[in-house]
């Protein structure tokens, strides 16, 4: 009874006419709503069929069927311009003994920094930015990792390999007859600039040697019978102003030749990211008269032309002279490249590096900062050695024998140490459990010039955080002009079965045709084997570690000879003639070495 009261009540009060009534009203004033919006479905707009695959665009943007703006793409850093490049010989006919010149527009002497070098004299440097001394904050904070780290593509790509500037030599080989087989030859030629004759490969000339991805290797130039094989390409820069592309194993060019008509004297550098990018500073730019702006190129090996320069003759610095002798460096966790020049800079640049695999193209906008010092007791300036870097701290020495660390990530010196004279050897660094060391020797320049007699090359141990002394050998050299006595190779630094010692080539200790080979023992300093040398070495001299465990060292030299010998003894092995002076440094891929001699030639050699 309650329930069916209940029901007679609701109908007498007409709920459900008055809920028809409310949802009425609701669906008239959806329908209006749709059609000032345009959106019912037999609008004329919405009748076209949907299967129309022609896009068509909305004029109005409350047309678009949705409202979330489309992102705009982020803007690629724009690059420093290359400077207007000058064909003005009277600009161009630098030399080397031109003297640095402080003044002039660029000096900015009231805003140098001031670094207290603790014994009472100062260097004074400036951070450059665009032309004008910034406060300088990187973009990107650079820690290099370990050697073994350094690249990611498989070969010897750098002066001596890594960052460390440690090895020269890759892969494994097996050494059983211990000798040396000339398996092939590849001629270059020669020009004449600076009043003398550049024949071949010179100094520090050490070939680069690179396993290319297969990926990489066949979206490059290459000749297509070198596509179809795991290849190992030797790429070559050398006196004649041309850049070889060489098989490792046949010595038959894989592409032509880059052509830029300029010597390189320096060892180039494979982008370590295995990326298809060549660096490349010229050494000298003259040939037969001819004169042309001194650079560091950037090459693309997908096609092999030019991506950028950097310009030696830079009006930031206080040295005309603009040749680039050093190896670069880059991090390749954030795409930092780093070189010392011969003008006295040095430059941090962000690349900006574009490597688009699937068009097959890449591409650089590089950003450059430039670091300028200038030491209150030596205005020898000029940077020929390849930098060295553990983590964020790098270490060069200048012609002025101003031994450096510079923070890479501040651009502010360290520590420094004056060695005393012209320093061309690179840098090796050495970690170890009980610290971070650094081994470097000059040579005999400067300081013969002035006391016109011998002078000793020292070589020396430093403690590589902190600038201490650990120990000095010192060898006593003879000068002689343009040809100097001293260090010009970088050692053998020991590892595994020799890894108490450190190998050095030191020139002139007896004559000006003759020297030495020489181990010393890495905690002490003192010779384990010395070796008299014939004819002196300008070559860094490379161990390579057979199957067994043995490590066997090469080294090249001014008669023409490549030796094989035992690194505990100093004793050889083998040798074998490459028919000129060898200034170059050898590298090592497996069992295969590859070095140029002045007899225009490059060879490819095999270790038994």
């Amino acid at each position: 009874m309650y329930v069916s009261s209940y029901r007679r009540k609701r109908r007498r009060f007409n709920k459900g006419k008055f809920f028809t009534f409310l949802l009425c009203v609701a669906l008239s004033t959806l329908v209006i709503v749709l059609a000032i919006n345009g959106k019912l479905p037999f609008m004329p707009e919405n009748l076209r069929d949907k299967t129309d695959p022609t896009p068509t665009a909305s004029a109005d943007p409350s047309q678009a069927e949705t409202n979330t703006p489309t992102p705009e793409p982020t803007p690629w850093p724009t690059p420093e311009p290359m400077p207007e490049e000058s064909t003005d010989p009277a600009v161009l006919d630098v030399s080397w003994q031109d003297p640095a010149v402080f003044t002039g527009a660029m000096a900015y002497d009231d805003l140098k920094k001031i670094f207290n070098k603790g014994d009472g004299s100062t260097l004074s440097y400036w951070v450059f930015e665009n032309g004008k001394p910034v406060d300088y904050k990187p973009k990107d904070e650079v820690i290099f990792g370990r050697p073994e780290e350094y690249a990611d593509v498989k070969g010897v790509v750098a002066f001596r390999g890594n960052n460390y500037r440690d090895s020269a030599a890759y892969g494994t080989r097996t050494v059983t007859e211990k000798k040396l087989e000339i398996v092939w030859t590849s001629n270059t030629g020669a020009i004449s600039a600076e009043n003398s004759y550049w024949p071949g490969t010179g100094w520090t000339g050490q070939p680069l040697l690179v396993n290319w991805s297969e990926e990489v290797r066949n979206m490059m130039n290459i000749k297509p019978e070198f596509k179809e094989k795991d290849l190992v390409e030797v790429i070559y820069p050398t006196l004649d102003g041309n850049i070889y592309f060489l098989d490792l194993e046949t010595g038959k060019a894989t592409r032509d030749k880059i052509t830029v008509g300029f010597p390189f004297k320096g060892t180039g550098m494979i982008d370590p990211r295995g990326y298809p990018i060549l660096y490349a500073g010229m050494g000298l730019n003259e040939n037969s008269g001819k004169f042309t702006e001194f650079k560091y190129m950037m090459f693309n090996l997908i096609d092999q032309t030019p991506l950028y320069s950097i310009f030696g003759r830079d009006p930031v610095a206080f040295r005309r002279w603009g040749a680039f002798d050093s190896s670069a460096m880059i991090d390749k966790k954030t795409d930092t490249f780093f070189e010392a020049a011969e003008n006295g800079l040095v430059y941090r640049v962000k690349l900006n590096t574009r490597f688009d695999k699937e068009n097959k193209t890449i591409s650089l906008s590089p950003q450059i900062t430039r670091y300028r010092y200038r030491d209150s007791t030596n205005d020898e300036l000029g940077i020929e050695n390849s930098a060295a870097f553990y983590k964020n701290y790098m270490y060069f020495c200048d012609n002025g024998g101003i031994f450096q660390c510079l923070d890479i990530n501040t651009m502010k010196p360290v520590w420094t140490y004056n060695v005393g004279d012209d320093t061309d050897s690179t840098t090796v660094i050495e970690e170890t459990p009980e610290g971070v060391f650094l081994y470097t020797a000059n040579q005999v320049d400067k300081r013969s010039q002035i006391s016109k007699s011998v002078e000793k090359c020292n070589i020396r141990k430093f403690n590589a955080l902190t600038g201490e002394l650990i120990w000095q050998r010192d060898y006593d050299c003879l000068y002689n002009f343009y040809i100097n006595g001293g260090a010009l190779g970088t050692p053998l630094l020991g590892k595994d079965d020799i890894s108490d010692i450190i190998i050095y080539p030191i020139c002139f200790t007896g004559s000006t045709t003759d020297g030495i080979l020489v181990a010393l023992d890495k905690k002490t300093g003192q010779e384990v084997w010395k070796r008299k040398l014939n004819a002196y070495s300008w070559c860094s001299p490379v161990g390579i570690k057979s199957s067994d465990g043995k490590t066997y060292g090469i080294f090249c030299d001014y008669a023409g000879y490549m030796h094989l010998f035992d690194p505990k003894t100093g004793n050889d092995l083998h040798a074998i003639s490459l028919e000129g002076n060898i200034e170059s440094s050898p590298a090592v891929y497996d069992d295969m070495i590859v070095v140029g001699s002045y007899a225009k030639k490059i060879f490819g050699i095999r270790i038994k």
